[in-house]
C-alpha cells in the first residue's frame, strides 16, 4: 500500500492534465493534500471525473481561500469512519486543518499544521500554533490507548533538528525553527511517535521536503524539512520506505510517499 502526502498550496493551481495522468499513473492507494484552499463548489467539474477512482473525504472548512485539508482513498479500501475535527474541540474547527480516516488496519490523520506567523492584521499565531500541538497530541494519544495503529501525515511547519534546516544557525530565532516549537516534536517522540524518514535516514542531510520559490531555493537545494509521517511504534514493522519526491513541482513542497 501507498500513502502519498502533500501540501498543494491551493488546489486550484496545480489541476490540469498533467496532475490528473500522475495520479492515474501512481495509482496511490491514499492521497493526502494539505492547503487546498477551495471549497468543493470551487473545483472544476472534471474533478471527480479524473478521480473517479476515489473516495473524498474532505474538511468542511469554514474559511474561504484558507487551509483545508482532504482525503483520497482508493475505492476498493474499507473505511470504517471518518472525521473531520478533534473530538470535543471546536476551537480549530473553522481552519480546515484535520481530516481523521478510520481503516479496518490503521487510523490516518491527515493535518494541516498552523505556521505560526503573526497574520497581516498583525494579530500573534505562535501561541495558537503551541495550543494546537497541545491537543493534537492529546487526541492521538487517546487514539492509541484504545490501541488503535496510527498513522500521522502532515504539513507540521516545523523543522525538527538542525540536519532538518539548510541554514540552521541562521534561523535559530525564526519561526519554523524556535526551540519552543522544536520541543514539540520532542514531545510526539517521548510520547512514541516515531519520524519515519529519520527511522530510516538518521543522518542522511540536504534531504528536503519545502523549498521557496525565491531566491533560487530549489536549484541550490536551500530549504527545510517541514513534511512528516510521524506513526505508533507499532506500524513501524510494517512499513517498507519512504521517499521524497524532490524533482516533482508546481507547489513549494513536494509529495512524500509511505509504503507499508
Amino acid at each position: 500500500m501507498h500513502i502519498a502526502s502533500r501540501n498543494v498550496n491551493w488546489i486550484r493551481a496545480i489541476l490540469g492534465k498533467w496532475f490528473y495522468d500522475r495520479v492515474k499513473k501512481n495509482d496511490r492507494d491514499i492521497i493526502c493534500l494539505q492547503e487546498t484552499k477551495a471549497f468543493e463548489t470551487q473545483l472544476p467539474p472534471e474533478f471527480r471525473y479524473h478521480l473517479s477512482d476515489y473516495n473524498i473525504v474532505r474538511h468542511s472548512w469554514e474559511k474561504m481561500w484558507y487551509a483545508g485539508t482532504a482525503t483520497l482513498y482508493k475505492k476498493n479500501m474499507n473505511l470504517i469512519s471518518s472525521k473531520s475535527k478533534f473530538e470535543n474541540i471546536e476551537h480549530f474547527h473553522e481552519d480546515g486543518r484535520v481530516v481523521e480516516t478510520k481503516f479496518k488496519e490503521f487510523t490516518l490523520l491527515n493535518v494541516y499544521f498552523p505556521n505560526g506567523w503573526d497574520k497581516a492584521d498583525g494579530t500573534e499565531m505562535l501561541s495558537y500554533k503551541l495550543k494546537f500541538y497541545e491537543h493534537f497530541i492529546h487526541y492521538i494519544n487517546k487514539l492509541e490507548s484504545d490501541w488503535e495503529k496510527i498513522i500521522t501525515t502532515w504539513d507540521f511547519n516545523i523543522c525538527h533538528r538542525p540536519i532538518d534546516i539548510a541554514r540552521p544557525k541562521e534561523n535559530e530565532n525564526s519561526i519554523w525553527f524556535l526551540p519552543i516549537e522544536r520541543a514539540e516534536m520532542d514531545k510526539l517522540e517521548e510520547n512514541g511517535y516515531v519520524d519515519v524518514f529519520r527511522h530510516f535516514n538518521p543522518d542522511l542531510k540536504d534531504q528536503y521536503t519545502w523549498r521557496s520559490f525565491r531566491a533560487w531555493s530549489r536549484p541550490r537545494n536551500v530549504g527545510r524539512r517541514l513534511d512528516y509521517f510521524r506513526v505508533s511504534k507499532k506500524v513501524i514493522p510494517h512499513i517498507k520506505k519512504i521517499t521524497h519526491q524532490t524533482s516533482v513541482e508546481w507547489s513549494d513542497h513536494c509529495p512524500i510517499i509511505l509504503e507499508i
